[in-house]
């Protein structure tokens, strides 16, 4: 199966509600490398590596995100997946 990377970037109430903790669970239920991390105009910048199915999924989800989230907006772009992570994780 070939790994895509793609790059997320969260717009609305998305800090401070779990939204990165969230995510790192859910993206390691699917298998979903990468990290998430807070950016400091309010959005949430999620970088994944994965397959193009479960990316997907995961996009599903951050349009979503935990129950305390309002998300207004999911924007996504493929880049060049490079191999990096070996697991999921939160940044700051």
């Amino acid at each position: 199966m070939e790994i895509k990377r793609w790059n997320f970037l969260v717009s609305g109430h998305v800090q401070g509600v779990f939204y990165r903790a969230s995510t790192e669970s859910q993206a390691l239920e699917l298998g979903i490398t990468g990290y998430a991390r807070n950016l400091p105009d309010g959005r949430v910048e999620i970088i994944a590596e994965g397959t193009e199915d479960k990316l997907k999924q995961l996009k599903n989800w951050c349009g979503e995100g935990p129950p305390a989230a309002k998300v207004e907006s999911v924007e996504v772009s493929e880049e060049t997946p490079t191999g990096e992570f070996t697991g999921f994780g939160v940044r700051s």
